[in-house]
């Protein structure tokens, strides 16, 4: 019989266990800081996460279909958040030219000052990280991709814009490397959401 990591007992006996819920607490303080932040500014989380999204993202994955993959939400969801920030006048409609149904999401002046305001709400998960040291830190950004990669390939994570998962990567004898900038790659140097990845072909 299968063991819940929120067991003490559990939790006593196994490291891995204690990595799972130490991750939780983390996730918890993420949501904590984001919905503090949304309330602010009398918006949803996804809202914010919309917003965020949209200011540092290409036209292409600014579209409802791929906002619906990257926050694991249904269409409808999205759409609903998404009639909401236009009638806030935070965002417009940037249709296709051949096709009116298709249409990505643009931030208007006011969306675009907001988002770049809201998109700060993690930085204090951030300063805890400077009083580590680099090492510290590229040992633990190394671990969180792999555990993410292997995340993605259960199933669990969808969206996966990493270098490890880059047709451009390479790994060779502990080296990464990057086809696409024709450079080698440290640790600290790898990317958790890069805007030229392209799915690895398998």
């Amino acid at each position: 019989m299968k063991r819940s990591v929120f067991d003490n007992k559990f939790q006593e006996e196994s490291v891995e266990s204690k990595i799972v819920v130490a991750l939780e607490r983390i996730s918890e303080a993420f949501r904590v800081l984001l919905w503090e932040e949304s309330k602010e500014h009398s918006l949803s989380p996804i809202q914010t996460q919309i917003l965020i999204f949209c200011l540092f993202h290409k036209s292409g994955k600014r579209t409802v279909s791929h906002l619906a993959n990257e926050f694991n939400m249904t269409k409808s969801t999205i759409s609903d958040s998404v009639k909401s920030l236009l009638s806030k006048k935070l965002i417009i409609k940037e249709t296709e030219s051949d096709d009116n149904r298709s249409y990505s999401i643009k931030l208007t002046d006011s969306g675009r000052l907001l988002a770049k305001k809201v998109s700060l709400f993690a930085n204090k998960i951030l300063e805890p990280l400077a009083n580590s040291t680099n090492a510290q830190n590229e040992l633990l950004l190394s671990s969180l991709l792999g555990l993410i990669s292997n995340l993605q390939n259960t199933g669990v994570i969808s969206i996966n814009r990493m270098c490890l998962s880059c047709r451009f990567h390479e790994l060779k004898k502990e080296q990464h490397y990057c086809h696409l900038l024709n450079a080698p790659l440290k640790k600290s140097e790898l990317r958790i959401d890069c805007a030229e990845h392209e799915v690895m072909l398998m």
